[in-house]
């Protein structure tokens, strides 16, 4: 996935989850913030933060926030933290991803019961797409705040492998130099039970790093998964 126009900025603040404060060109510029989370160890005061922009009027902000510099102890890692292009990213890779046979039908937004899923393959294999962004110590973790919403999407993914259908979770985390990803029990011991209780069940459970830039994102490797099972 590609993005045009980018331009680097200085994050100052947050007034709330859908806009931030920013330093472009040495004036103070509102930006769209393209992720709802908390994101609070991502942005940080004075950290350098990357924008798609401008937009055509009809706007009230003339830039999406996509991308922020994280400073670790390995050094500076590139995070894009925008929720709204995983999707994309996935749709891109799952072709190639050698998951599913060749020239498999892939549909997103399908609505299976009561239940919407990001993805159907061939009319009968589902698949939901978690963006992760919170990292530490070369840990990734999901979610960074309590999401029932998630929750229920796992709960729904269990109930149809149960039925004996074929469901999986994918884990997309939005940056490199990870070695692990684990369910944030801490901040969401419900998801955590679902997602371990899916697993048991038959979910495929699966996780994969990007390659960053600042102005792409493209699915790269698998990483190691521990789930707390057993």
């Amino acid at each position: 996935m590609k993005y045009s126009n980018i331009r680097k900025a200085r994050f100052l603040s947050r007034p709330n989850r859908f806009i931030a404060q920013v330093e472009l060109d040495g004036c103070v510029e509102t930006v769209h913030v393209k992720n709802t989370g908390r994101c609070r160890e991502l942005l940080v005061p004075g950290c350098t933060v990357y924008l798609e922009g401008p937009f055509l009027e009809g706007r009230k902000t003339k830039y999406d926030l996509i991308a922020v510099e994280k400073e670790t102890d390995g050094g500076a890692i590139l995070i894009n933290m925008d929720s709204q292009v995983v999707n994309g990213c996935v749709e891109e890779w799952l072709p190639v991803s050698g998951l599913f046979p060749l020239g498999a039908g892939i549909k997103r937004e399908v609505k299976w019961g009561a239940s919407r899923f990001d993805f159907c393959i061939s009319g009968e294999t589902f698949l939901e797409v978690k963006g992760v962004t919170l990292e530490n110590g070369g840990v990734a973790m999901f979610p960074d705040a309590p999401t029932e919403r998630g929750a229920k999407h796992v709960r729904e993914l269990e109930k149809l492998a149960r039925e004996g259908r074929d469901a999986y979770i994918v884990f997309v985390v939005q940056m490199k130099g990870v070695q692990l990803m684990t369910p944030n029990e801490k901040t969401d011991p419900e998801f955590a039970a679902a997602l371990r209780s899916a697993a048991e069940a038959g979910v495929k459970v699966l996780c994969y790093d990007c390659i960053v830039t600042p102005d792409s994102i493209k699915i790269d490797k698998e990483v190691k998964l521990s789930l707390g099972l057993g």
